[in-house]
């Protein structure tokens, strides 16, 4: 936000009392309003301080207060930005020595859409008819099987509610098909690079993973057999390709495993061109693995399993040893949301194509040796990086208030350590922001400076 035009917001709060409480109030305000989105940066103490005609210690008092209070946090060379008190998560991998404030992108994730609190107003009244149930559905609810059924066939992919297992997100999905058709010790197909949690779901059940290449101009065609396989044509993560129709038979043609998994998880999320036809449409042996958790809100941990009714009995069965079944006033909402799904897709698509682009300009400007693909689908940028190391890179990036995944988390055999992962979750208005950091943190990584930092495992 302009300086003047926060100086403009900010006047109600400064007639009477103490000047630095107002502005502690006002800011606070503003960010409990939404009007000051979170991670917004603040002007200086000097810049605030000459806009409101105050001195700046008064301004710096205000600072402190709202970094005590969690509304405000600092970090050397990135300015001052806005926050709510608890608001970030305790992360499990998280270095001793990193910033007290780390702005995460190694999520990629956007914030919930406008339609979800109706959505749980409605599901909280759908809730009472089925009290008196003792709440546990293997399969899903039904009304939530129908309702993904009828999403899929609207879509394009022919579906009844029996083909239909609802699940706690797509990863889930694929966990309980491992389960269900390996055994230790056989061969899995994955892409390389891919989703990392995919390939940590391989190393729990002992599987050995086969790399398929994925480069800038799509898949190599598959040269050995596995026991099972599992691609991403519909916004591939992390390089944002969308697979056409052609390239999705000759896949197929070339796959040599009984059981293919496709992972559908961003496959609403198509930023330029038409989506393709479903995979499963094309080949009997595709299981789908759908999620709310991209398209809708990664905090709703609803998504499903699309197969024949004999493989769900199957995992319905294997289930029982990890969750039973799935929350049901989460599936009720994910019912909600799936009405509304013209609505949330659009605002969706619309959010991350202006954060790709706002994204794709501040790098070409700061950092333009980097070379970016243009990602067609989904909600991440894949960036080559001309000759260093991306692991390097985001130990400085940490030591600057940035955290973000290097290439080698997404690849069967540690390498693309010149590739760096960036989700689309950073607003146009703060991508330059964002671009700077990663601007220091190259010129410390291209000048051969050390960090004590350890780059980040957990992603999502």
């Amino acid at each position: 936000m302009r300086t003047d035009r926060l100086a403009d917001l900010l006047a109600p709060w400064l007639d009477g009392g103490r000047a630095y409480a107002g502005v502690a109030a006002g800011i606070r305000g503003l960010a409990l309003d939404g009007r000051l989105s979170v991670g917004a940066r603040v002007p200086s103490e000097r810049q605030l301080a000459q806009a409101l005609g105050l001195s700046r210690t008064t301004v710096t008092a205000a600072y402190d207060v709202l970094r005590g209070e969690g509304y405000l946090y600092s970090a050397a060379g990135a300015g001052s930005r806005v926050t709510l008190p608890s608001s970030a998560p305790v992360r499990p991998d998280a270095d001793p020595g990193e910033p007290a404030v780390v702005r995460d992108l190694t999520i990629a994730a956007a914030p919930a859409p406008a339609q979800l609190l109706d959505a749980v107003a409605g599901a909280t009244a759908d809730l009472r008819p089925l009290l008196a149930g003792h709440g546990l559905h293997p399969y899903g609810l039904p009304a939530l099987r129908t309702a993904i059924a009828g999403h899929l066939t609207r879509r394009g992919l022919a579906t009844e509610p029996e083909q239909v297992l609802v699940t706690n997100g797509a990863l889930a999905g694929w966990d309980l098909l491992l389960r269900t058709v390996t055994r230790p010790g056989q061969r899995a197909l994955v892409e390389q690079p891919t989703y990392p949690a995919a390939l940590d779901c391989l190393a729990a059940h002992h599987l050995r993973p086969v790399a398929l290449p994925v480069g800038a101009d799509g898949w190599e065609l598959p040269g050995a057999a596995a026991d099972v396989a599992l691609v991403t044509p519909d916004g591939q993560n992390p390089t944002g390709l969308l697979a056409d129709d052609g390239q999705r038979r000759a896949m197929l043609s070339a796959l040599d495993a009984p059981v293919v998994a496709t992972d559908e998880t961003f496959a609403e999320l198509v930023l330029d061109g038409a989506r393709p036809t479903a995979l499963a449409a094309l080949d009997r042996r595709v299981v789908t693995l759908g999620s709310m958790s991209k398209a809708y809100w990664s905090g709703l941990r609803v998504g499903w399993v699309r197969a024949d009714p004999t493989l769900l009995a199957r995992l319905a069965q294997a289930r029982g040893t990890v969750d039973l079944s799935s929350p049901v006033l989460e599936q009720l909402v994910a019912a909600r949301l799936l009405a509304v799904a013209d609505d949330v897709l659009a605002d969706r698509v619309a959010w991350l194509t202006a954060a790709r682009d706002g994204l794709l300009a501040a790098l070409a400007a700061r950092l333009p040796d980097w070379r970016v693909e243009r990602p067609r689908a989904g909600s991440v940028l894949w960036a080559q990086l001309p000759g260093e190391s991306s692991t390097r890179l985001a130990a400085h990036a940490l030591d600057l208030g940035l955290r973000v995944t290097p290439g080698p988390r997404f690849t069967v055999d540690g390498t693309a350590d010149r590739w760096l992962r960036l989700p689309l979750s950073v607003p146009p208005e703060q991508a330059d922001e964002v671009a700077a950091v990663l601007q220091a943190a190259w010129a410390r990584t291209a000048s051969g400076a050390n960090s004590r930092r350890t780059p980040s495992r957990w992603t999502a």
